[in-house]
């Protein structure tokens, strides 16, 4: 049974310094919007192999800059694109009301949820999510963070891993959790946060990943990622 993918593209760009969405900013010191890293994400998320839909939610006025990175990329397949909301729980939200019709007939077994903003993962990232989702309920990507420090500047002791994105659900507990959520107006941190909550009888596994697969936040990380890509 085929997965569907979420691209969330309805930040902004303002702790990066931009006057512009980050996402839409080129990482390889050119003008062309599908060096962006909304280009690179998209583009990945069309290799993932059997998928049945993308969705992806972009912030309210930027649809014309972001139909213009994805038409390009997409030959004959299909995205939708839909207006996110005020919070990164609100956008996902949003996008698992464009696949709830396929969630409920059956037709999506599995929905991969991804910040745009960390153009860097793999096909392999998400098939692996996806594969984990699949066999155990719900897979986060996590990576290994090093040299950390407590606020009086003391070393943080034990194995840590910072969560990041793709995360992967089965779509009927996704669903669900997310419906209970509206309920109760809860708004979660990330995907995994919310399922958590609202079906703790899901088992959600940790899938290895690095550093590489960084999300760009700052004015640091954007320098990252293109030196990274050159």
């Amino acid at each position: 049974m085929p997965a569907a993918l979420v691209l969330l593209a309805a930040g902004s760009g303002t702790r990066v310094g931009a006057a512009t969405n980050k996402v839409l900013l080129p990482l390889d010191g050119s003008d062309d919007p599908a060096s962006s890293a909304l280009g690179l994400s998209l583009r990945t998320a069309l290799e993932v192999p059997d998928v049945h839909r993308v969705v992806l939610v972009v912030r309210s006025g930027d649809e014309e800059a972001v139909a213009a990175v994805a038409q390009p990329l997409l030959g004959e397949r299909e995205v939708a694109m839909v207006a996110g909301g005020e919070t990164r729980h609100a956008s996902e939200q949003v996008a698992l009301g464009v696949l709830r019709a396929d969630i409920e007939a059956g037709s999506i077994d599995v929905v991969a949820i991804h910040d745009a903003a960390r153009p860097l993962a793999t096909p392999e990232l998400y098939t692996t999510v996806i594969g984990a989702a699949r066999e155990h309920g719900g897979a986060i990507p996590a990576a290994p963070l090093t040299h950390l420090s407590t606020r009086d500047l003391q070393p943080v002791r034990g194995a840590l891993v910072g969560v990041q994105t793709p995360q992967a659900f089965r779509a009927a507990d996704l669903l669900a959790a997310y419906a209970q959520a509206a309920a109760d107006g809860f708004d979660g941190t990330d995907t995994g946060a919310t399922l958590e909550r609202y079906s703790p009888g899901v088992r959600i596994v940790a899938v290895p990943s690095t550093q590489l697969n960084l999300k760009v936040t700052f004015a640091d990380d954007l320098r990252a990622a293109r030196a990274l890509l050159s």
